[in-house]
């Protein structure tokens, strides 16, 4: 009989999930999703009352969201502006009806937020990276006329991290801000900002995926009754390939409880990398017998990775070196205010230079641009801001637990995040970092016992702080910053690191020198780091040597230059420029991509690669120079003026070196050119020899 009752059970669940799955409508009649975008009043400063509904605004600057300040000294080099700031809007929306809620979700204010609707605190904040939402219903005049304002601040707090770095921390709403309407009972988006839904992928084979789906169900003030939590994985094409669903108890009223159910899918088409970033759609649906109430619909990548401490990194149970970059969000007179565009650009160039992997340094970056990561089949490292030192503050170990709980929360279901970042580069002479770290890293593993944590160290004076994270970075500076050593010195350092991470093995999560692309010199010397000289040229010779040295030593199992782009250091003035940290392959604006961009790209690009270095070095004074060229074919053939100088073969590192070359008075054409796998290649440029 309680077999008979269990079988009878099952057929009405599936009954129920199939009627829903007919009927069930698009999304916006479930749950709409709303930009608040234009219209906002903006007033730097503290400004007493501002938070009351009939406080006038009419003189404050109108501006659009994202906006952040700070931008505009810190890219002068000079100390920015740190303080509060308020935003205030009209919501001309009517209170919802009985069945219906209301929030707001910002995807990031910097770095403190407290958020009121109709002069009544809604709650607040801390932390300038992740994303948070509050519940507007209860609070929403039946007049439908309603005022939001948020005071953002970007003052130096001792509980919030970090709380030093090489990067500004910009005030503002510098991520999208939205309206969210759901029914009465939903995924709730309250649970740190987050989707409310978690797709663990317990066991991913390329025989079978195993998926634990939990959702968080927040009821409203009325009972919807039994429900049906269904979970399903369409493919590319549309098509269902997998689904289950769970019966739920009667929830209480105004409660939030997790609901979980279990997704096996056969034989699944597995996110495979750069090579085939496949995504699934991963939907989760609240359904009633009335029909479907939430749906919540994200990308789905199944993969999994190893980390052998001699053999390197795995994906897929292959072997997959991670080569790639750090990348800071930051713009020339943006800010973080950054648009999707301007990320696309980001990745577009990523991608160009055959990345593996990205450090999204050294916050939590944007769901858009891990979603691009997602779709591109960059693996991502995911951090949050515990840089340089850990607080004293009684509050700094919550608020940074808090932003740890952000980051995981709201991205868990990004297949392309492969660990979470404990910490960058904490020192020895400060707070004793290593309770945080340990419980910081039982609360990652608690949220998501799938990842790994990781972290990025530069030092070996606290060796038990780099044993915590399950992986380690390190970042090493040879060839720039004093105590390094010279170039020569990479290989030696690597093989002294070896053992230093909890299992052996680890990445290089930072390395590499500044550029001045209007800098240039023949055979240059290590320059002054914190000087006024940084020859593009020097910046080739350090990677040359880096890249020679990690790729040949298999347990460094991932490299990551610093940086991708230029960024702004308002304290810094090297280089020839105020307020720029110039290590980047491509400059601050996305408009020049360094010789070293290319040197990179000839060794990780399937793309055929042809590309004379100095070719900034327009003027010259001597009439015999070396001619440096990088490509990805086995050889290549120079000429000088039309006259042949040459045939050379790859050293094995992509790179092609013609010494004494004769150049005429006046203008000179230099053109390589090259053979990749039947494709072929060139790049041409013009010196000028300048004579007395």
């Amino acid at each position: 009989m309680v077999e008979r009752q269990s079988f009878m059970r099952y057929i009405f669940l599936t009954v129920l999930a199939v009627g829903c799955l007919a009927a069930f409508p698009s999304r916006a009649e479930v749950r709409e999703n709303t930009l608040l975008q234009s219209d906002w009043r903006f007033k730097q400063g503290d400004v007493a009352g501002a938070q009351a509904p009939d406080f006038s605004d009419a003189d404050w600057q109108t501006v659009s969201i994202p906006h952040c300040w700070g931008w505009e000294q810190a890219q002068k080099g000079e100390n920015y502006l740190r303080g509060p700031g308020w935003y205030r809007r009209a919501l001309n929306l009517p209170k919802p009806p009985a069945g219906r809620r209301c929030f707001v979700r910002f995807e990031a204010a910097g770095s403190a937020a407290d958020v009121y609707l109709n002069g009544k605190l809604l709650g607040q904040h801390r932390g300038a990276f992740g994303a948070f939402c509050f519940e507007l219903t209860a609070g929403l005049s039946p007049a439908g006329t309603n005022v939001l304002a948020v005071r953002v601040s970007n003052a130096v707090e001792p509980d919030i991290a970090p709380l030093s770095g090489d990067f500004p921390l910009y005030g503002g709403l510098y991520r999208p801000v939205s309206l969210l309407q759901t029914d009465d009972t939903c995924f709730t988006p309250t649970d740190h900002g987050s989707p409310g839904v978690a797709w663990l992928q317990t066991s991913v084979t390329k025989d079978q995926a195993v998926l634990d789906v939990t959702a968080q169900v927040s009821t409203g003030a009325s009972s919807r009754g039994v429900l049906i939590l269904l979970a399903r994985i369409l493919d590319a094409a549309g098509r269902e390939v997998a689904a289950a669903h769970t019966q739920t108890p009667l929830l209480p009223l105004r409660t939030t409880q997790p609901v979980s159910v279990r997704v096996t899918l056969p034989k699944p088409h597995l996110w495979n990398g750069r090579a085939d970033p496949y995504l699934y759609r991963a939907v989760v649906e609240l359904d009633t017998k009335d029909g479907p109430i939430d749906s919540v619909e994200q990308p789905l990548g199944l993969r999994w990775y190893a980390v052998d401490p001699e053999k390197g990194f795995f994906l897929n149970g292959q072997p997959y070196h991670l080569h790639g970059v750090d990348r800071h969000q930051d713009r020339p007179d943006k800010g973080w205010a950054i648009s999707e565009a301007d990320q696309d650009q980001d990745i577009s160039l990523i991608k160009e230079l055959g990345c593996t992997v990205i450090r999204c340094a050294h916050y939590q970056h944007s769901d858009y641009f891990y979603s691009l990561c997602d779709q591109a089949g960059i693996l991502v490292w995911a951090e949050i801001p515990q840089v340089d030192e850990v607080g004293m503050a009684p509050q700094f170990e919550e608020t940074s637990r808090g932003q740890l709980e952000d980051l995981i929360r709201q991205n868990i279901n990004h297949p392309a995040i492969f660990a979470w970042s404990l910490f960058n580069e904490l020192r020895d002479g400060k707070a004793d970092p290593h309770r945080v770290l340990q419980d910081l890293k039982i609360v990652a593993h608690g949220e998501d016992p799938t990842r790994p944590v990781i972290a990025a160290t530069c030092t070996d004076k606290l060796p038990q702080m780099n044993k915590i994270p399950d992986l380690l970075g390190w970042n090493i500076y040879p060839g720039w910053y004093g105590g390094w050593g010279s170039v020569s010195n990479f290989g030696p350092l690597l093989d002294g690191y070896k053992l230093t991470s909890q299992h052996g093995g680890f990445c290089v999560s930072e390395y590499g020198a500044g550029a001045n692309t209007t800098q240039h010199e023949q055979n240059p010397t290590q320059p002054q780091p914190g000087g006024q000289w940084h020859p593009e040229e020097w910046q080739d010779i350090l990677h040359e040597n880096a890249w020679a040295a990690m790729k040949t030593r298999p347990f460094v199992w991932g490299t990551f230059v610093w940086n991708m782009f230029d960024f702004t250091s308002y304290w810094r003035h090297e280089g020839a420029t105020k307020g720029r940290n110039d290590k980047g392959l491509v400059t601050c604006d996305r408009k020049i991509k360094k010789d070293a961009f290319y040197f990179y790209k000839a060794n990780w690009s399937d793309e055929p690669v042809v590309y004379i270095t100095s070719r900034r070095f327009t003027e010259r004074t001597n009439a015999v120079t070396d001619v440096k060229v990088y490509a990805n074919a086995p050889k290549a053939e120079l000429a000088v003026n039309g006259v042949p100088q040459g045939t050379r073969d790859n050293d094995g590192n992509s790179v092609f070196l013609w010494k004494n070359i004769q150049l005429s008075a006046g203008e000179n054409k230099i053109e390589a050119s090259a053979t990749r796998e039947g494709h072929p290649a060139s790049d041409n440029c013009v010196w000028t020899l300048k004579t007395p």
